[in-house]
C-alpha cells in the first residue's frame, strides 16, 4: 500500500478514527489494533510475507526474553547467535541468494563447469525487509549488551517491529527509545497533530512535485545516455540527486508526521544533507538512522577510530562497503560505497571528520564564500557517486560517463535536448524553503511565521502539488531495498 494512493487514504482515515475513538482507551487494545492495522498495511503487497515479519518478531522477542533470564556468557552468545542467524539468514536468502548463485554460475561457466541454474528460483524481495530486520535485530543486540531490559509485553514488541508508518522504509528505530512509547498512555494533542500534518504535506510535496517530476527525465538519460549530450546528462545526474533525496526524505517526512498523528515520535532521518560542507557532515545528515546503526553495531565494535591507522582505514572501508551492500546485491552499490569511503578517509585520518557540527551551511543568512564553495564541492562529489548508485550495472555507469566525455567538447553550443525547467524551478523552491528552515526539523516547520504567512505557505505548497505534481502512483525508491 503506497502512501500516495487512494487505498492508503481510505486505510488511514479508518485506522485514525478507530484508533482515537476506540483503541487508545488502553495500551493493550491500542497495541493489538496497531498490529492488525500494520499487518493489513504490509500484507497489501503480498500477504505471504507477513510470515517473515511475524517470524522475525517472534524470534527476537523470545531471544530477548531468554537473555533477560540468562547470566551464562556462553548461553547468551548462543541466543544472540540465533537472532543474528535468523534475521541475517532471511535477509541473505531473499536479498542476495540469486545474486551470489548467478555470480557463482557465471564464474564456473567461464571455467567450463556447468552448474544447475538455481537462479531460476526468482526470489521476490519482500518490501522493507532490510529495515525491519535491522530494527528488530538491534533490540536483541542491545539486550545482549545489557543496554536495556528485555520487554515482557509481546503486544508492545510486535507493534514496535511492525508500526506501519515506518515499516517499509524507516526510519530504523532503536528499541530503547521507541519501544517504551508503546507502553505509555496517550492523549490526542492539537499542536502535535498540526505539526504532523505540516510534515506530511511537506513529504508529499517532495515526493509528488519533486521526485516524481524528476524521474522520467532521469530514466531517459540513464536508459540511453549515448542519445544525449553532456549538458543534458549533467542535468540528469543533478536531477537524480534531488529525486532520490526528495523521494526518500519525503517518505521519512510522511512517516514521521503520520507517527505524530498517532502520538509517537520517530527519530529524524534527514537533516538537510545537501547543505553539508564535507562528506563527513553529509553522512551525519543523510539517512541518519542507518548511518548511526552501522556506527553503533559495526564501526565501534570493530574498534572505531581508537585503533591504529591501518585498522581505522579497514573499519571505514568495511562500514561503507557493507552500507553499499545493504542497498542491494549489485556491484554498483559496492562502488558507490567505496567512492564515499575514499572521500571520507582523508577527513577521519586527519581528525577533521567532526569539523562541521553547527547549523548546516553556517549560521549566516547566506553561506560565506568559502563555505559556499565547500557546499558545492561536496554536492558535486555526492552527485558523482550517485551515477554508480543509479546505473543498472557497472558497465552502464561507465557508459554514462563515456557519453558525457565523448559529447562534451562539442556540446557547449549544441544542446540537442533540454529537460522541462519545471523540475528545476520546483527544486529551487524546495531548497529555498529548507535553507530558510535549516535550524528546524523539516522544511515546512514554519510555526513561528505570522498566521497569514503560514497559511499562505500551506496553500502554495498544496497548489504546487496539485498543478505540477505527478500522480502516477510511483513507488518510493527505497522500497526496493
Amino acid at each position: 500500500m503506497l502512501f500516495n494512493s487512494l487505498d492508503y487514504l481510505v486505510f488511514f482515515v479508518v485506522v485514525y478514527l478507530l484508533y482515537w475513538l476506540v483503541a487508545v482507551r488502553n495500551t493493550r487494545l491500542r497495541n493489538a489494533f496497531l498490529i492488525v492495522a500494520s499487518y493489513v498495511f504490509y500484507g497489501w503487497w503480498e500477504p505471504i510475507f507477513l510470515l517473515l515479519i511475524a517470524l522475525s518478531s517472534a524470534v527476537d522477542f523470545f531471544v530477548g526474553f531468554q537473555l533477560g533470564r540468562s547470566e551464562k556468557a556462553g548461553q547468551r552468545r548462543v541466543l544472540l547467535g540465533i537472532s543474528l542467524a535468523v534475521n541475517l539468514g532471511l535477509l541473505g536468502v531473499f536479498k542476495y541468494f540469486d545474486f551470489f548463485v548467478e555470480s557463482l554460475t557465471e564464474q564456473l561457466a567461464r571455467c567450463g563447469v556447468d552448474l544447475f541454474d538455481l537462479s531460476s528460483l526468482g526470489l521476490i524481495l519482500p518490501v522493507g525487509i532490510s529495515f525491519y530486520t535491522f530494527q528488530t535485530m538491534s533490540y536483541s543486540i542491545d539486550v545482549y549488551r545489557r543496554r536495556m531490559e528485555p520487554t515482557r509485553n509481546p503486544l508492545a514488541f510486535f507493534a514496535y517491529v511492525s508500526f506501519f508508518p515506518q515499516l517499509v522504509a524507516g526510519p530504523i528505530e532503536r528499541a530503547h527509545s521507541f519501544l517504551p512509547q508503546f507502553m505509555r498512555k496517550l492523549k490526542w494533542d492539537a499542536a502535535t497533530t498540526r505539526d504532523g500534518l505540516r510534515q506530511i504535506l511537506w513529504g508529499f510535496f517532495k515526493k509528488i512535485a519533486i521526485a516524481d517530476v524528476c524521474a522520467p527525465i532521469v530514466n531517459r538519460a540513464f536508459e540511453t545516455p549515448a542519445a544525449y549530450d553532456a549538458p543534458f546528462l549533467f542535468f540528469a545526474v543533478l536531477l537524480f540527486a534531488f529525486q532520490i533525496y526528495a523521494d526518500f526524505s519525503g517518505y521519512s517526512d510522511i512517516a514521521i508526521g503520520t507517527a505524530r498523528l498517532f502520538g509517537f515520535d520517530l527519530r529524524r532521518n534527514f537533516a538537510f544533507p545537501y547543505f553539508s560542507r564535507d562528506i563527513a557532515e553529509f553522512w551525519r545528515r543523510w539517512h541518519i538512522s542507518l548511518s548511526t546503526w552501522f556506527r553503533d553495531y559495526v564501526y565501534i565494535p570493530l574498534g572505531g577510530s581508537r585503533v591504529s591507522r591501518g585498522r581505522q582505514v579497514r573499519n571505514v572501508l568495511i562500514v561503507f562497503l557493507v552500507s553499499g551492500l545493504w542497498h542491494g546485491a549489485n556491484g554498483t552499490f559496492v562502488i558507490w560505497g567505496l567512492v564515499h569511503a575514499l572521500l571520507f578517509l582523508p577527513l577521519i585520518l586527519a581528525n577533521r571528520n567532526r569539523t562541521y557540527l553547527d547549523t548546516p551551511g553556517g549560521s549566516g543568512l547566506l553561506p560565506r564564500p568559502v563555505e559556499g564553495l565547500r557546499i558545492l564541492l561536496t554536492f558535486g562529489l555526492v552527485c558523482y557517486a550517485w551515477i554508480y548508485f543509479r546505473a543498472a550495472s557497472f558497465s552502464d555507469a561507465i557508459a554514462y560517463q563515456q557519453a558525457i566525455l565523448e559529447s562534451f567538447p562539442g556540446s557547449v553550443n549544441q544542446v540537442k535536448t533540454w529537460p522541462n525547467m519545471k523540475a528545476l524551478l520546483l527544486i529551487v523552491f524546495m531548497l529555498g524553503m529548507e535553507w530558510a528552515q535549516r535550524r528546524e526539523l523539516y522544511g515546512l516547520a514554519i510555526q513561528r511565521f505570522p498566521h497569514p504567512l503560514r497559511w499562505g505557505c500551506y496553500l502554495l505548497v498544496s497548489m504546487l502539488i496539485v498543478f505540477y505534481g505527478e500522480f502516477g502512483l510511483n513507488e518510493f525508491i527505497y522500497f526496493q531495498f
